[in-house]
């Protein structure tokens, strides 16, 4: 899947989970992700230096998200939102199950398929 675009299974836990929930942490996806926040950190630091992601801190806690400003970042996210999407519901109901804020009443854990 996307280990092969990126290089690793653990770019790909990232992407998928940055398009999922729109902005993170890198503890918070080392633990429902399951790798190891030094991987996690590593690979992040990676998409910010290529522009890919950027951050800002909420406190002590350095938040990332996609570049809006980066030129291929549209065509990125269509990207990552093919193999999401190829991913079964039920699977992406158990690697998404995580709500990591509050959610505004009858709005779905998991996007639904079109």
């Amino acid at each position: 899947m996307l280990d092969t675009i990126f290089g690793n299974k653990t770019a790909e836990k990232i992407m998928l989970y940055l398009f999922h929930y729109g902005e993170a942490y890198a503890s918070g996806i080392s633990k429902d992700m399951g790798v190891t926040l030094s991987q996690v950190q590593k690979q992040l630091d990676k998409f910010d230096d290529a522009g890919i992601l950027v951050n800002k801190m909420m406190g002590n806690t350095r938040i990332y998200q996609f570049n809006p400003k980066h030129p291929a970042i549209k065509r990125l996210k269509d990207l990552i939102e093919i193999f999401y999407e190829a991913i079964p519901l039920s699977e992406r109901e158990k690697i998404f199950s995580q709500r990591h804020r509050p959610r505004r009443k009858g709005k779905p854990v998991i996007k639904e398929e079109k």
